[in-house]
């Protein structure tokens, strides 16, 4: 799983609360270090919130569904911009508003998880969530 998020308060809790559901986290604090992070793990989700430097959250969200190694990656978009329909114009497979809620958080990780798991029941080797 890849988180990128700018807010270092925002990340620890992200950290703690995706760790406490069981799940392997990297982080990345922009779009283009994202990316690049990415194509080098190959995760299974990519959360992503809006306002992150060099690379905004919704042109990486297209950058890797038209990505034809990357296009079945799951991104969930989080922010706090009401900006929902602009999270499914740009391909995200999901928006949650900021602030952060553990439950709502983890809740829709785990239900994207499954839904890309029914959609696709092997993992390729190596693949990070």
């Amino acid at each position: 799983m890849l988180v990128v998020e700018r807010d270092p308060h925002v990340r620890e809790l992200e950290l703690f609360f995706l760790n406490e559901a069981g799940y392997s986290v990297d982080f990345a604090e922009d779009g283009e270090a994202a990316l690049k992070l990415a194509h080098e793990r190959k995760p299974a989700i990519v959360i992503t919130e809006i306002m992150v430097p060099k690379l905004d959250g919704l042109a990486l969200c297209r950058k890797i569904k038209a990505d034809p190694v990357l296009g079945d990656t799951v991104v969930l978009v989080f922010s706090i911009l009401a900006a929902h329909g602009r999270a499914r114009d740009a391909g995200a497979d999901a928006f949650l508003m900021k602030p952060l809620a553990e439950r709502r958080l983890v809740d829709t990780v785990r239900e994207l998880l499954a839904r890309r798991a029914a959609i696709q029941p092997r993992s390729q080797p190596g693949q990070a969530q």
